[in-house]
């Protein structure tokens, strides 16, 4: 059997037991900027979280605050709000992290790949040369060298320093 010692996940695991409804989109937005449930940023009508299952370090989700599914669900305003948080986490991420691109997307429905298809969330994943190693294409697993808690400090303290 293959080890991959990562003695900071006990956090994780933790966090992954907090109390919960069915939409941890929700239960975030409930508990406004918040580093237990990894909330980064909430203002209505969105929220900023950081993915707990994440692809690279500093992957982001922005959502409406409202529990809707679907594009042709949200307001005017909401659809703004969506579209200027992205734009700025991507600041709040090139500040933290300095990516050199960004995957931003969402998947829309269960058949599109959507792990919670009734709340509509986008994705921002920071991305750099040479980002991918032998680590997921031989042993099948990504190697996240940064703690969850400690990417959410970094990314907050971006977002307090706008704030000044």
């Amino acid at each position: 059997m293959d080890r991959l010692w990562a003695p900071w996940r006990l956090e994780y695991i933790k966090a992954a037991n907090l109390p919960s409804s069915d939409c941890f989109l929700c239960d975030a937005a409930a508990s406004g900027v918040n580093r237990e449930r990894l909330v980064l940023y909430s203002r209505p009508p969105v929220i900023s979280v950081m993915n707990l299952f994440p692809y690279n370090n500093g992957h982001l989700l922005v959502a409406p605050l409202r529990h809707i599914g679907d594009l042709k669900e949200l307001t005017e305003e909401e659809s703004a709000a969506l579209f200027a948080t992205v734009r700025k986490a991507t600041i709040w991420l090139e500040k933290a992290y300095g990516p050199h691109g960004f995957n931003i997307g969402m998947n829309i429905g269960r058949v599109a790949g959507a792990g919670l298809p009734g709340h509509l969330h986008i994705h921002i994943v920071p991305r750099w040369n040479g980002d991918v190693n032998f680590m997921p294409m031989i042993g099948e697993t990504k190697v996240m060298s940064e703690a969850l808690d400690a990417g959410w400090e970094k990314i907050r303290a971006v977002i307090e320093a706008e704030d000044q």
